[in-house]
């Protein structure tokens, strides 16, 4: 056996020094400790026949590029990857889900008004920033610009005529909503209004004023940014 091959690290993690372990080190050192693909091994538990659990990790984080893309992947694609069965694939959507909802309630937790359009934005990114599809939201505000609920109204291809003012105005009524919020998300990462999106905010302003319940903002959100129609002087 030659000096590479003596060396080398066997491939199962149960197998190398209890030191180099992630789970033991993240034990003894804390979590700040351990790598991003080491933290992601110990979220897979065990690899598989061909790779171990860090070889695993590593892989997705090569295929995904950073933690962002890997906490952005499907189900589905997830699976594509050599050593991710369901279990592991669910495992991992269930930790980054964790963590855009700690975002979320973090950022809730830190306003009791919904006056400042930029915590509002940071309350939404980690709920709708990242998907992969236009989901559309109504705010529901008191008459303290405190919330009363959030509801999603739409989910798909969002148009001026696919909103509808209905929808959008419904829940409003029944929970006697002094005024609302709307917002959606624009998977291309883009916050700048469309055409339709500035039409359809035209059509909730009108139907606001009959309703006697205004629309105070329209917010559009990406994973990293937002456009508010107030602050742009849209509304």
């Amino acid at each position: 056996m030659n000096g590479s091959e003596k060396n080398k690290i066997p491939s199962r993690i149960k197998d190398w020094p209890k030191e180099e372990r992630p789970r033991e080190r993240l034990m003894k050192h804390g979590a700040g400790s351990v790598s991003s693909a080491e933290l992601v091994a110990i979220l897979l538990g065990q690899g598989s026949a061909k790779n171990n659990a860090v070889d695993t990790a590593k892989h997705l984080l090569k295929e995904f590029k950073t933690l962002r893309g890997l906490a952005n992947a499907s189900l589905v694609e997830l699976q594509k990857i050599p050593g991710i069965g369901p279990a592991k694939a669910v495992t991992l959507l269930a930790a980054f889900q964790l963590y855009r909802n700690m975002q979320h309630e973090s950022a809730e937790l830190s306003i009791t008004k919904f006056t400042d359009p930029a915590a509002v934005a940071e309350i939404y990114k980690p709920v709708i920033g990242h998907l992969k599809k236009e989901s559309f939201y109504v705010i529901l505000l008191d008459s303290g610009m405190r919330k009363i609920q959030d509801v999603e109204v739409s989910r798909g291809i969002l148009t001026e005529s696919l909103v509808h003012p209905r929808e959008v105005f419904n829940p409003a009524i029944r929970f006697n909503a002094k005024g609302i919020i709307v917002l959606h998300n624009h998977p291309s990462g883009q916050s700048r209004p469309s055409p339709d999106d500035i039409k359809m905010t035209k059509r909730l302003l009108e139907s606001g004023k009959i309703l006697s319940i205004p629309v105070y903002d329209h917010l559009i959100i990406t994973e990293k940014s937002y456009y508010s129609f107030r602050e742009n002087g849209l509304i």
